[in-house]
């Protein structure tokens, strides 16, 4: 089976960050479920921090360094990314949309995209809707309909419902990237209980 390579791009501004911990956590989820169904994979993750100066000088001048180029190289070969960005200002980050201005406009028709996004509330989680999904269709990527946000509380006791969401995302990722169906969530209220039966009860 032929090897498929994910993208991982990161916009985290620290070292160590909440933003690379969650785009290493989903590409770990996305890594697992590839091997459980036997696809050969690589993952690269670039750390757009490290591109800060390269990506300011390709826009005034519009001509990548060799670093750069590599990078651009890389997400455009990619079989599939996974974007993940801190929140500022109820958007992401100047940094990472300085790299998506960079890259070219038609590079990610088609791809498969996971979207993740970190914060210090939960009322940033809108970000992914409002921000980061509108910029991704107008790239004309698919991505996947369960976006990750992770608040600095999600870190905590409430790890479990960060890992269930990276385990859901990871999930539809792999189908894109397979091209399998994905499952369609089970209705509660699918065959209800006649109101008749109800009463005789």
């Amino acid at each position: 089976m032929t090897e498929r390579t994910i993208a991982v791009v990161t916009a985290g501004l620290t070292s160590p960050s909440s933003t690379r911990l969650l785009a290493d956590q989903l590409a770990a989820a996305v890594g697992d479920t590839l091997d459980e169904r036997g696809v050969p994979r690589r993952v690269v993750v670039v750390e757009l921090r490290d591109l800060a100066h390269d990506l300011t000088n390709n826009l005034l001048t519009g001509f990548p360094s060799e670093a750069l180029r590599e990078v651009l190289e890389t997400v455009v070969k990619a079989d599939a990314l996974i974007a993940v960005t801190p929140t500022f200002s109820a958007s992401y980050s100047g940094l990472f949309k300085l790299f998506f201005d960079v890259l070219d406009d038609k590079a990610l028709v088609g791809k498969p995209v996971l979207i993740g996004a970190t914060g210090g509330t939960e009322r940033h989680s809108l970000v992914l809707e409002f921000a980061l999904r509108p910029l991704f269709a107008y790239l004309q990527a698919v991505v996947v309909p369960t976006g990750v946000y992770a608040a600095s509380s999600d870190w905590g006791p409430h790890a479990t419902a960060l890992r269930a969401r990276v385990d859901r995302a990871a999930t539809e990722l792999v189908d894109l990237l397979t091209h399998q169906p994905a499952k369609a969530a089970v209705d509660p209220f699918a065959n209800p209980t006649p109101f008749e039966d109800l009463l005789n009860n």
